[in-house]
């Protein structure tokens, strides 16, 4: 089902449309994917959210070989994702948008980034690791690189999706830390 929904751009105050869509992911849940762009000002708006009661939720999965690049990712605006094996960590701001992708196109997300931070950089030891960390992606690619790719959410509107994901309770850091005593 998909609906339009007229409004202000909160950035110029124009009226947009905010586009308002569901869809069934198979053996999954039904998602709501919401969205909005102002010709105007160039504002956008992207988030996706599970149409289920959703507790805090923490997925992992180890990459391990070329089918694992195809598993569906679904990550809400409110998400954090990391992979550790590649020292990144994307967290949540006030321009994060929700998305409905596969681990390569979060690979792909994340090369761009890197990518981009190679542009007017002038400093040798910061352009080594960009060039390494993107030549690890591409090892990733190729199957020559093992990763786990760990999807935390406050909201429970994201999610990995394959058998083999693990997924478990959310505890934020500043939880653990009381829990442990530090």
């Amino acid at each position: 089902m998909r609906s339009v929904v007229p409004g202000p751009c909160p950035v110029c105050n124009d009226e947009i449309e905010y586009i308002y869509q569901t869809d069934e992911i198979p053996y999954f849940s039904e998602i709501l994917i919401i969205s909005a762009l102002c010709p105007s000002c160039g504002y956008r708006f992207v988030d996706c959210q599970l149409l289920k009661n959703a507790e805090p939720s923490r997925w992992q999965l180890d990459i391990r070989s070329d089918e694992d690049l195809s598993v569906r990712v679904i990550r809400s605006m409110n998400a954090t994702i990391s992979i550790p094996e590649l020292g990144v960590r994307i967290d949540p701001g006030p321009a994060c948008e929700g998305f409905v992708s596969n681990v390569e196109g979060v690979l792909a997300r994340i090369e761009k980034v890197v990518g981009g931070l190679l542009l007017g950089n002038d400093d040798a030891c910061e352009r080594e690791r960009i060039n390494s960390l993107l030549e690890e992606i591409g090892e990733v690619r190729e199957g020559r690189l093992d990763i786990t790719l760990v999807i935390e959410d406050p909201t429970g509107n994201s999610a990995i999706l394959a058998d083999r994901a693990a997924v478990s309770p959310y505890v934020p850091e500043d939880d653990q830390d009381d829990e442990t005593g530090n």
